[in-house]
């Protein structure tokens, strides 16, 4: 079999970064033959130089990869460096008899880091608080009850995928008091699931009771618009919803007028259904919201990780063995 791996991306210098720690990954797992091509080119040049490819690593959302795996010829994997997958022809390569792959956690704790930041900072304005500072107006600018403004403690938090991410989440706050719950599809072992401390409940159990919901799923047909208008009627008052998965996981429209009626009492929004966010969209000057432009991977880490954890995959494949971290299309 082939050991060619491409990195496809445009020729800027943040492929050409990646292209370099992704190389020095190779170069430790071995028996990798990592070349870069440039996808801003004619797609048929695209097609003549990644010829032998068994393994194509989009940077970014890349499209046509199933087409792309076709006209190759040989590829038996699409690796991704990022968590996502959704925008990637899955089914159309797996007719093909070409799995799909996602980074296998590299941005578990940046992301559940941020997750947990976006619930402190919404239950406590800090984004408001900040921005009254930078603004000359010291604390005259923070408005709100003393009723607005949370600890942590004694919360019930609800986590919605208790994967790699919503894990991390979960072992992360076992010491900030709280009441942690989960919901998931996938049927974790026990042994996993209690190193987590987190109780399974049924997701509508979970939406009406928790003080903090936070999203943590993949973007498929089952997933999309899992929180809209029936969810929101059912959510406390007070509670707040987290999302740092995928914007289309939550119904926009829906959490806006959930949160101008007052059905809920915030929000921490990593993504949003449209990127970048459009300008007359209310989110991200509404008082009870905190919005983050889609950069809850930002950290080194992160990088190091991808680098790693991808080229290690792409060793297995290389050396005839199945690939880690599969995502199947739904």
């Amino acid at each position: 079999m082939s050991n060619i791996a491409v990195i496809l991306g445009p020729d800027n210098e943040g492929t050409q970064i990646r292209f370099k720690e992704t190389s020095e990954a190779a170069e430790k797992v071995g028996g990798i033959d990592l070349r870069f091509v440039d996808s801003t080119q004619p797609f048929d040049d695209i097609v003549a130089q990644c010829k032998g490819a068994v393994v194509l690593l989009p940077t970014g959302h890349l499209k046509g990869m199933a087409e792309l795996a076709e006209k190759v010829g040989t590829v038996k994997l699409v690796q991704t460096f990022s968590a996502g997958t959704d925008y990637i022809d899955k089914a159309g390569l797996a007719e093909m008899g070409v799995n799909v792959s996602n980074n296998g956690g590299a941005n578990a704790v940046a992301v559940a880091e941020h997750a947990i930041g976006l619930m402190f900072s919404t239950n406590r304005k800090l984004d408001v608080q900040i921005q009254s500072v930078k603004d000359g107006t010291w604390m005259a600018g923070v408005e709100g009850d003393r009723a607005e403004f949370h600890t942590l403690v004694g919360k019930k938090i609800g986590i919605v995928g208790l994967g790699r991410i919503g894990s991390r989440v979960a072992k992360r706050l076992a010491g900030w008091e709280c009441e942690l719950v989960y919901h998931d599809v996938v049927e974790h072992d026990a042994e996993y699931v209690a190193a987590t401390g987190a109780k399974r409940v049924d997701f509508d159990e979970l939406v009406s009771t928790c003080d903090i919901i936070t999203l943590h799923v993949p973007l498929d047909r089952v997933t999309e618009h899992i929180m809209s208008d029936r969810e929101f009627e059912m959510m406390k008052p007070t509670a707040i919803l987290i999302n740092t998965c995928r914007g289309p996981v939550v119904d926009e429209s829906a959490l806006i007028r959930a949160l101008e009626s007052n059905k809920i009492f915030a929000a921490g929004l990593d993504v949003t259904e449209i990127e970048p966010i459009e300008a007359d969209n209310p989110l991200p000057t509404m008082r009870n919201v905190v919005v983050t432009p889609h950069l809850a991977t930002r950290a080194i880490e992160s990088e190091w990780n991808a680098a790693q954890f991808t080229m290690e995959n792409v060793g297995r494949v290389v050396g005839g063995e199945d690939a880690d971290w599969i995502v199947k299309p739904v």
